[in-house]
């Protein structure tokens, strides 16, 4: 008796092909938002997800300033830094953050999103945040959209046999 084995699918670093996604922020809560934009990041949207390989899209979220906050997170959230020195510790309120950088808010919500490796800073290297509806990546945008059309068939045109109409 021959028996069937069944091959698990591992994804290859030479087979992944990234697209370009483009997410506008506005008006959507933070960690709604950063959800999102770290499964797009680490390719668990798509059936090819390799956890040991970035599978994953390159991101653009643009309106990074008109990101919502729920409750009182606008008055009560703060975000730290150190500059390294003893009593070096910086603290600023999200409404403040916000509105000098708000780029530097939806990055560091999707960063807390993504593993804590190696893997995981190539992924937020693949993360552009920007806060006003204007970004630099428009050609690879539309030439990811134009890729994206050539590899689906067009279906308008098939004709089914034995169908009158």
């Amino acid at each position: 008796m021959v028996t069937k084995r069944t091959k698990t699918y591992s994804a290859k670093p030479s087979e992944q092909n990234p697209m370009w996604q483009v997410i506008d922020a506005s008006g959507r809560p933070l960690g709604r938002l950063a959800v999102e934009v770290s499964r797009i990041l680490q390719g668990k949207h798509k059936p090819t997800y390799t956890r040991h390989i970035i599978t994953g899209d390159f991101v653009v979220v643009v309106n990074a300033s008109h990101v919502s906050a729920t409750g009182k997170k606008l008055e009560q959230k703060v975000y730290y830094r150190h500059s390294g020195y003893h009593g070096g510790l910086k603290t600023t309120l999200m409404h403040e953050m916000l509105e000098k950088h708000p780029e530097r808010v939806i990055r560091q919500a999707v960063k807390g999103m993504l593993p804590k490796t190696i893997l995981g800073r190539h992924m937020l290297q693949r993360l552009k945040v920007y806060g006003g509806p204007d970004h630099p990546h428009e050609a690879q945008v539309r030439g990811a959209m134009k890729q994206q059309q050539r590899k689906q068939p067009d279906l308008s045109t098939l004709v089914v046999e034995g169908s009158e109409g």
